[in-house]
């Protein structure tokens, strides 16, 4: 019996992606003002090391040898996202040109290196001032001012960039960023009264998207536009008839999916999605569902993990199934290894929520508790391992015909990682951030083998 090769198609895109927050640094630098995450970073008791993004990996100053160990490894795609207050430091209004040009000088770096852009116009890093001015993502108002700073980015740097995202994750900026009763984990880390004022949150963000495909369209003719979302996947415990049917059924109000894949993809809020939110769905004006699911070209399908579902004799005809205390996951709490959420995720995606167009993994990856070796290496097979069983799952959903044209590691570096401050390490490269002398683990020589081989080696 011959082995699988596991090989990916000619011109499968590789590559490795990152956050503005995340990597920049440079937070007060040429016109840049605080966004919510730099208020949220600095607030006692938000990030649990009590550290912020202010530096991060100082990437504003050291993009160009960042982008030539990129093209080291082999990889040719990187996504990366833009700073809104660095473009509109005011939220609105006023362009700030020196914010341009930072991404000018990178774009341009990635052109002498060959390396593709895929630009995310918005990875959860809002304008605090529009935060104070009218609650940011809870106003209607936050979609069109959105809207507003996808045409002048769009605009800016249209010639440079074909590769457009509107957004990142809608579902950690609103349902992880409001919160009823007690703060929640991310920013703007704002309570909120009821569970509907969250829901109205997600609803603005879904016609932000809308809007901003649109904005993104009118000012780039040759945009190939998507959206990236961490769509909950709902994997059957058994490959049977009934538990397929019963993971399908899931899938359409499985956390955030009933407000953002489903209305993005569909036009419409799933039936069991409204009849469970009841009074705490959205309120949609006239035309709002029209303008969300506008045509995209892509579809960014970010995966860490997936939830059990077994065929169940209840109304819903299904039931989710708890991990055991023994679960394998990596080293973060929420981060379980379910290999085949990687495949189910893309084949719902298909046929349950009807996308047609071309998928990518937008995010895929591990925190690990990584260390130096006696050898003076990271020797992080634990990643390797990860990302493995995860690629072998992608392929198989590829081998079944779904189309999918690409693959963005998560993540290029270690990076602030949000409310575990430096204390979480995602990078296939290590990141020292006292000299930021950036190492490569052992994983990135095995993912920049998996790139020569265009195969998951």
């Amino acid at each position: 019996m011959s082995t699988p090769s596991y090989s990916f198609p000619p011109g499968f895109r590789w590559g490795a992606a990152t956050a503005a927050y995340q990597i920049e640094g440079a937070h007060n630098l040429d016109g840049r003002t605080p966004s919510v995450w730099d208020t949220f970073a600095k607030t006692p008791g938000r990030v649990r090391t009590g550290e912020n993004g202010d530096i991060a990996n100082d990437h504003y100053h050291l993009f160009e040898s960042d982008v030539a160990l990129m093209a080291s490894l082999g990889i040719k795609h990187y996504r990366f996202s833009i700073s809104w207050t660095r473009i509109l430091p005011e939220g609105t209004g006023a362009v700030n040109q020196r914010g341009l040009d930072f991404y000018k000088r990178l774009l341009d770096c990635l052109d002498k290196y060959g390396i593709e852009p895929q630009v995310t116009l918005f990875h959860w890093d809002s304008p605090q001032v529009l935060e104070d001015r009218y609650g940011s993502w809870r106003s209607r108002q936050m979609a069109h001012d959105f809207a507003a700073y996808a045409e002048v980015v769009v605009k800016a740097l249209g010639d440079r960039v074909k590769r457009w995202t509107t957004m990142n994750e809608v579902g950690c900026f609103t349902m992880l960023g409001y919160g009823v009763g007690k703060p929640p984990q991310h920013a703007p880390g704002t309570v909120v009264q009821s569970h509907q004022d969250i829901w109205q949150a997600v609803h603005h963000a879904m016609l932000g998207h809308g809007l901003g495909v649109q904005a993104i369209r009118a000012h780039c003719s040759k945009a190939i536009v998507s959206l990236v979302d961490n769509t909950e996947v709902t994997v059957p415990v058994t490959e049977s008839p009934a538990d397929v049917a019963a993971a399908q059924k899931a899938f359409t109000d499985s956390w955030i999916n009933g407000g953002v894949c489903m209305p993005a993809l569909t036009g419409q809020h799933p039936e069991l999605f409204l009849r469970h939110k009841g009074a705490d769905a959205p309120k949609v004006q006239a035309g709002d569902l029209e303008i969300i699911s506008q045509p995209l070209d892509a579809w960014g399908f970010n995966n860490y993990f997936g939830t059990y579902v077994r065929a169940a004799d209840n109304e819903d005809g299904y039931e989710t199934v708890p991990l055991p205390g023994g679960y394998p996951k990596m080293d973060l709490p929420w981060l379980s290894i379910v290999p085949d959420a990687a495949y189910w995720g893309l084949r719902h995606l298909r046929d349950v929520a009807g996308f047609k167009g071309q998928f990518f993994i937008s995010e895929n990856g591990c925190g690990a508790a990584d260390e130096f070796g006696a050898d003076g290496r990271i020797n992080d097979l634990d990643r390797i391992f990860y990302l493995r069983a995860y690629l072998r799952q992608f392929h198989r959903a590829l081998a079944e015909g779904i189309p999918l044209e690409g693959y963005f590691v998560w993540s290029l570096m270690d990076n602030f990682e949000w409310s575990f401050g430096y204390a979480k390490r995602f990078g296939i490269i290590w990141n020292d951030y006292a000299s930021q002398k950036r190492t490569p683990k052992e994983s990135a020589r095995w993912y920049s083998e998996c790139i020569r081989q265009n195969r998951v080696v």
